[in-house]
């Protein structure tokens, strides 16, 4: 079952900037041989700039966009900030940048071949912002990048996609080390201390990389699609909407069956372990908070009107994300329950969320769109700091030690991305 397609919800891809085009009267297009450098027409009946102006008699609402090895902590986790409720948004919330149609990744660059050059109206470049610079990018993988992981006392990194293989990397030199074929669709990977965890279509595989265990851990019906582990429980989530639950036995180095929490009714595709709790977010719209005491549901959330695509905790927040078009806020209220704190509104559905911070420590959220981008904000503001394009929908974030964080995407591309010290121009 591929994601994207369940429950009506197939992602439709928009081209960007398409509900900003410019009229189609002759006057307002751009001519096409000034773009290509030889409009010999005077006077030219077409335009020989980018942007026409305002249509006579209405006002302008146009907005203008404005020492590493990878061993490490695997598993994502939002760094601590100082802030209450109430700061979220206030900033930048109501400020969010449109993105314009120059905003656009050129196809015909991406190929090599663009015939425009310099004078194309499409990005020839991979991030737009200051701070971070892409580093080198990582091919091999046929499709989707579903899972990136850095297991711990490694000098490996892994990545796997819906192409059935994970691709093991040498962080010293960047190249393919190993290639495991796996025999399904990965759905998702994780890692936890020596452990490398990889969800398949009614298993789970788990490698030791320290002893080289290898384990199959039964009991899915079908894909898996997310993981977590919290203290010494793994959960999986599943394509029934169950989720497994499994206990690390330390004496036998196994993983023994130990609960199946149900309550969704969809597909669960996104789970977080924070402050003592299990989120988990479903294709059913709904988000179930689970105790780790006693593993009861405690509370559901159902504030999101699509599918909940990825859960982070960060300080004493829950951040979810929608294929709604919404990244949302929430803080627990005097009684322990949760509730929407501030909303964050996006032109496209939101498939990832990531915590980091920069090279001057401050929060940023990593948010990846179904328009190919992959928004970085900075907390709890929301203010823009940037923008990483892809050829593809950014599927996979991961954070690595040092100021090091990795993407993955639709086309199977890895690239690997560090903050900067100093701020940087547009990295090519």
């Amino acid at each position: 079952m591929d994601l994207d397609m369940n429950g009506g919800n197939k992602r439709v891809f928009e081209r960007l900037g398409g509900s900003n085009r410019p009229t189609t009267e002759s006057n307002q297009k751009v001519c096409f041989h000034w773009r290509a450098g030889r409009c010999n027409r005077y006077p030219c009946p077409y335009l020989h700039s980018e942007f026409p102006g305002p249509i006579a008699g209405s006002s302008s609402n146009k907005r203008v966009a404005d020492e590493s090895g990878f061993a490490g902590p695997s598993h994502r986790r939002g760094p601590g900030f100082s802030g209450s409720s109430n700061n979220w948004g206030r900033f930048g919330g109501n400020r969010t940048t449109m993105v314009a149609k120059t905003e656009k990744l050129c196809r015909f660059w991406v190929d090599g071949n663009c015939p425009y050059g310099d004078k194309c109206r499409y990005l020839h470049c991979w991030s737009k912002g200051d701070g971070f610079s892409l580093l080198t990018q990582l091919d091999g993988h046929q499709k989707v990048v579903t899972g990136i992981a850095l297991p711990s006392g490694s000098d490996k990194l892994y990545t796997a996609s819906k192409d059935e293989t994970a691709r093991i990397w040498d962080c010293a030199s960047g190249q393919c080390t190993g290639v495991l074929n796996l025999g399904g669709e990965v759905g998702c990977m994780i890692s936890e201390g020596p452990w490398l965890l990889v969800g398949l279509p009614n298993l789970i595989k788990a490698w030791n990389i320290q002893n080289n265990v290898d384990l199959s851990l039964t009991g899915p019906v079908g894909q898996v699609y997310s993981m977590v582990v919290g203290t010494d429980l793994l959960f999986a989530g599943t394509q029934d909407g169950s989720i497994l639950v499994w206990r690390y036995n330390a004496a036998t180095s196994c993983f023994d069956p130990a609960a199946s929490l149900m309550g969704h009714t969809l597909a669960v595709v996104s789970l977080y372990v924070g402050a003592n709790r299990l989120y988990s977010g479903s294709m059913d719209n709904f988000i179930k908070v689970w105790s780790l005491d006693n593993l009861q549901c405690i509370q559901t959330l159902t504030e999101h009107t699509s599918v909940v695509m990825s859960l982070i905790c960060w300080d004493q927040f829950l951040l979810s994300c929608s294929l709604d078009n919404t990244v949302k806020i929430w803080a627990a209220t005097e009684g322990g329950n949760l509730e929407v704190t501030y909303t964050h509104k996006e032109e496209y559905g939101v498939l990832a969320l990531c915590g980091v911070h920069d090279a001057e420590a401050k929060p940023i959220l990593l948010c990846s769109c179904n328009d190919n981008s992959l928004h970085l904000y900075e907390l709890p503001s929301f203010t823009e700091r940037g923008k990483i394009l892809a050829n593809q929908e950014i599927r996979s974030i991961q954070i690595g030690p040092g100021g090091i964080f990795f993407t993955g995407d639709g086309t199977g591309q890895v690239k690997v991305w560090k903050w900067c010290t100093e701020p940087t121009a547009i990295q090519s």
